[in-house]
């Protein structure tokens, strides 16, 4: 399966960004937006891409700020991420199908509250609502925005950005929150995480993200409320193996009526990366 890889221009406070997308197949639109995090960017889900091509004419799209190419400097909020989403729909393309991934389900799902028939039919794959260290410390706290804020400067946060995303820290998130398989993560592999953590002007993304400046709801009611509002027939997959606390949001979606979920035997945040087959299987889009 032929992967076309192209460059879309947009433009945020005024500032020019290129975002990185890959094109495949032919047939439905089918859109897939990865997560937001420090190591994320739309290579993550090639391994659905490719087999969903078969089936489906496919458009895989970083976020803006995250993937591997150079970054503005920009202070990246939340009404930025829904306006990307918007202009992705309206210029790009209209999908009938999307699948959205971590962060990337929270701006998918505040977009089909908002105009239910503009994503088609979702599936989110590990859907999270809050970042990393309010997800920890089980709250928001006055320290985390600071952090956000502090990646501006020009020294301190450089430092402060490389103390997050250095390779022991990589490895170690990888292995304890994104994937089941230690040994899954190779020295490529490896390599191009790092490759999207080294991007020039990563850092005002990437430490905004793990504080929570990016995420959209205040708490959980506002994200199943959104969720209620978000159409009907959503599916939800996450793996058995998901950090505790992010698994208990996204099986909080389950019992909604407009939601199906469906929890894999094996698999952690990125378990649609590290085994496409089973995910592919469970989706049941017809897909080969």
């Amino acid at each position: 399966m032929d992967l076309t890889d192209l460059c879309v221009e947009w433009t945020v406070d005024g500032k020019s960004v290129e975002v990185g997308m890959t094109r495949a197949g032919s047939g439905p639109n089918l859109l897939l937006l990865p997560a937001l995090s420090s190591i994320s960017s739309r290579a993550e889900m090639q391994p659905l891409q490719e087999r969903l091509a078969l089936s489906f004419a496919t458009w895989a799209i970083d976020w803006p700020g995250f993937g591997t190419l150079p970054r503005p400097t920009v202070a990246w909020r939340p009404d930025h991420y829904r306006a990307f989403l918007r202009f992705v729909i309206e210029k790009i393309v209209h999908p009938s199908i999307t699948l959205a991934a971590g962060h990337g389900a929270s701006y998918a799902l505040a977009q089909a509250a908002d105009d239910p028939d503009s994503l088609g039919r979702l599936y989110l794959l590990s859907p999270t609502w809050r970042g990393p260290l309010p997800t920890m410390a089980g709250k928001r706290m006055p320290l985390f925005r600071r952090l956000a804020t502090a990646v501006n400067l020009p020294f301190v946060g450089s430092a402060l950005y490389r103390l997050n995303v250095n390779g022991p820290v990589i490895g170690m998130m990888a292995r304890g929150h994104v994937y089941s398989d230690p040994a899954w993560l190779t020295p490529d592999r490896m390599a191009a995480k790092r490759a999207v953590t080294e991007a020039s002007g990563a850092r005002h993304s990437s430490v905004r993200f793990v504080a929570g400046d990016l995420d959209l709801f205040a708490d959980r009611d506002a994200f199943l409320d959104v969720a209620r509002r978000a159409g009907s027939d959503i599916v939800v997959v996450y793996g058995a193996e998901a950090p505790p606390k992010s698994k208990a949001e996204m099986a909080a979606l389950g019992p909604l009526p407009n939601v199906s979920a469906l929890e894999l035997p094996r698999g952690k945040l990125s378990f649609y990366e590290e085994f496409p087959n089973e995910t592919v299987q469970s989706l049941r889009l017809g897909a080969g």
